[in-house]
């Protein structure tokens, strides 16, 4: 039964990534502004959803180092992994606005953590302040999308109601596929003999970021590479900026020595990854097979030490 709801996971997920894609991207032409604009807010946010889900029901129980322990991994996935498959996929071609400021406001928001998490604790008004920089965030984003509206839709898009509705009922599908998926790969990893700390190393870490990947290689099979890129940096900032703020505004989060020198490396791969798409303008298939490659070196790392 495992194996075949975990299809079924697999399949709500591709299928309710398709719909959401087709969802965002219409609501982008209809107001519109930049794909990029809505995959940096509200794909993010919806695709974020199963990491903001384990990381606040952590801090409520009281186990709100798990929060960090998400973040950093489900970050390190996205920018390796997700960035690294899309581009493999289809090049990825670079906004300068979201390089200039986006990916500006990642790396500064993963080197902010990494200080906060230098003296062994993320306290409740640090927690604050991450919220507060969020705030500040989008409301630059609405500002700077709202300044560079389009003149045209461009191509056909749906109505305004179907494609909320799309959103809607995609997230729905990827958040519901994300958990089946979860949930019985971890019941398969158990009869296979795996220990319960390799599990979360591996399924539970990958899977709370599989809907950013599945979203974000459906973006860039349909040429939304707006929506691809926007996915991963957005992501990244919501993971750090709210659900960190979330979880250590809930209750103070003690910090293992591991996890900063996790944040160090997820700071070098944003450095590294930033290079990348400044050189050409963009991620080129190369360069994202790299990515892909580092992450394995990554994992097997983790699972080693």
């Amino acid at each position: 039964m495992m194996y075949l709801l975990l299809l079924v996971g697999f399949f709500l997920l591709v299928k309710g990534a398709d719909f959401f894609v087709e969802g965002a991207s219409s609501v982008a032409r209809l107001l519109r502004i930049p794909s990029v604009v809505i995959g940096l807010t509200i794909v993010a946010m919806g695709t974020s959803a199963p990491e903001a889900a384990v990381s606040i029901t952590a801090g409520l129980s009281g186990n709100a180092d798990i929060s960090l322990s998400n973040v950093i991994g489900s970050n390190l996935f996205n920018t390796l992994v997700v960035l690294g498959t899309c581009a493999a996929i289809s090049t990825v071609p670079t906004d300068r606005d979201v390089m200039n400021r986006d990916f500006f406001w990642n790396l500064a928001a993963t080197a902010a953590l990494l200080l906060i998490c230098l003296d062994g604790t993320v306290a409740r008004w640090e927690g604050l302040l991450l919220l507060a920089a969020m705030v500040v965030y989008l409301v630059i984003v609405v500002r700077a999308a709202l300044r560079h509206r389009t003149e045209e839709i461009g191509k056909r898009a749906m109505s305004l109601p179907a494609a909320i509705l799309c959103i809607l009922g995609g997230l729905a599908a990827i958040i519901i596929g994300g958990d089946l998926v979860v949930d019985n790969a971890c019941l398969i990893a158990e009869a296979w003999g795996m220990s319960q700390t390799l599990i979360g190393l591996t399924i539970v870490a990958m899977g709370t970021s599989l809907p950013e990947l599945v979203t974000s290689v459906v973006a860039a099979r349909k040429h939304e590479n707006g929506l691809a890129l926007g996915n991963v940096i957005g992501s990244n900032l919501f993971n750090i900026l709210f659900i960190m703020g979330i979880a250590s505004s809930l209750t103070p989060i003690a910090v293992a020595a591991e996890c900063v020198y996790d944040l160090a490396v997820l700071l070098c791969v944003g450095v590294v990854t930033f290079f990348f798409c400044r050189s050409r303008g963009e991620v080129s298939r190369r360069e994202g097979l790299v990515l892909v490659a580092a992450y394995a070196v990554y994992l097997a790392w983790i699972i080693l030490r």
